[in-house]
């Protein structure tokens, strides 16, 4: 019996860091060996994470390899001046340029200018030093980097400068250059293309791209000839076979819902229901669990549905699912831009797993929209869509009252994270 090819896999967030960016890596590493390969994770040692779940580290594979090296992270040293936003800023909740304090200015001026590609950087010469020894002497020939923080992939360019003949996979959850929060950064022309630069330079010189969503490998498509895959997030929970339901009509959103990630015309068309229906307005309540900007809890609040609401701040993995089998409708709400297309909140998946259905709002064109209408999950609606959102609401809600609500039965298989770690495995056999 052949033994196990070494992997090297270098990321930030790692258990106990909490969110939806730890999951990919996580799940990857706990399936790859089923696959004839052995990763070796390689973390920071005290790292910075703005959410932290304490839970997750039991998932944990056992006998898995990890090294953790020191970070320092200059977020320690701007959390003197205002610890509320700079851990805002680290988490990606950022306000638009126009609705920024002095003290957000300031601190987004230096992140943006002073720590390109971002906060990590510092992380990154020493991880090549350390590493460029280590992979000798442990006889490791496939690199692989998750990112953001992109930095992590200046690491694997690093590596593959110094080893020509290294095998590196670059991983992008998330785009670099054209990511949401890039335009709030208060960057510089000059530190705008720094940026570019280094993004074409970790395309060109990686070995193979991985990608979340098909849009982002048409983008990377036009700056690289690299090979580039598209391996989804996924799920990796058992799939809901009873349901779990509240009392009431529940509308729950699991996840962050940033200042742009405002969708008003879902909280106008609630508020209309509730003015027409008179057992919706006795029955409806809104959960969302995760961090929420003031400006989505007062928009809510100006459509009188503050009553309705129940915030529940950042809540586990494991009571996030609860949350998801209990609701009626699951809502997934995306940023009404252009290049937001390609965003495929992780989420999604666990959506899929949970079998309720799903209410989606983003922008034209979305990934998410064919997921949603392949794995007949729910409907996809944009910001202009409010007919179509309150019929989509209201058909659910009617289910509700005649108790005939149904899970939903399409084949979601090929997310299961087993499956997407195949697809993955098969990359690094190659």
């Amino acid at each position: 019996m052949s033994k196990p090819k070494k992997v090297l896999i270098v990321c930030y967030y790692w258990p106990p860091a909490g969110g939806p960016g730890v999951q990919r890596w996580l799940k990857f590493v706990k399936y790859l060996p089923e696959f004839g390969i052995e990763p070796i994770v390689y973390v920071p040692e005290n790292p910075l994470y703005p959410i932290v779940d304490e839970h997750i580290s039991q998932e944990i594979p056992k006998g898995v390899t990890i090294i953790k090296r020191p970070i320092n992270e200059p977020y320690r040293v701007a959390s003197m001046l205002s610890r509320k936003q700079t851990k805002d800023i680290s988490a990606g909740i950022l306000p638009s340029q126009k609705k920024q304090s002095f003290i957000q200015k300031v601190l987004l001026y230096i992140r943006g200018n002073f720590f390109i590609p971002d906060a990590r950087v510092g992380w990154v010469k020493p991880s090549i030093t350390f590493l460029s020894q280590y992979i000798k002497t442990a006889s490791i020939d496939t690199v692989i980097t998750s990112g953001p923080p992109h930095s992590m992939h200046l690491i694997g360019l690093g590596l593959k400068n110094e080893n020509t003949n290294l095998r590196w996979t670059a991983d992008f959850r998330d785009p670099w250059t054209t990511i949401g929060y890039h335009d709030k950064l208060r960057m510089t022309l000059k530190t705008q293309e720094t940026h570019k630069k280094m993004e074409r330079e970790v395309l060109e010189s990686a070995n193979q791209i991985l990608v979340t969503s098909p849009k982002t490998k048409e983008d990377f498509h036009q700056l690289c000839n690299t090979p580039i895959e598209v391996i989804t997030n996924g799920y990796d929970i058992e799939i809901n076979a009873n349901s779990i339901l509240n009392d009431n009509f529940t509308i729950g959103h699991i996840g962050s819902l940033l200042s742009d990630r405002n969708p008003k015309i879902l909280w106008k068309t609630l508020s209309i229901i509730i003015s027409e229906n008179s057992d919706f307005k006795d029955s409806f309540k809104l959960v969302l669990a995760g961090k929420i900007s003031e400006e989505v809890i007062k928009s809510i609040k100006e459509y009188g549905l503050d009553s309705y609401l129940e915030l529940k701040g950042y809540i586990s993995h494991k009571d996030a699912i609860i949350l998801q089998r209990s609701s009626n409708i699951l809502l997934l709400i995306e940023i009404d831009s252009h290049e937001t297309q390609s965003i495929i909140p992780g989420k999604v998946f666990e959506y899929l797993a949970a079998r309720r259905p799903i209410i989606a709002i983003g922008p034209q064109n979305s990934d998410i929209k064919n997921i949603l209408e392949e794995t007949e999950a729910g409907s996809y609606h944009t910001y202009q869509d409010e007919k179509t959102i309150k019929n989509a609401i209201l058909a659910h809600f009617d289910l509700f009252q005649k108790g005939q609500e149904r899970l939903t039965t399409g084949d979601i298989s090929k997310y299961h994270r087993k499956a997407l770690t195949k697809q993955l495995s098969d990359l690094i056999l190659r």
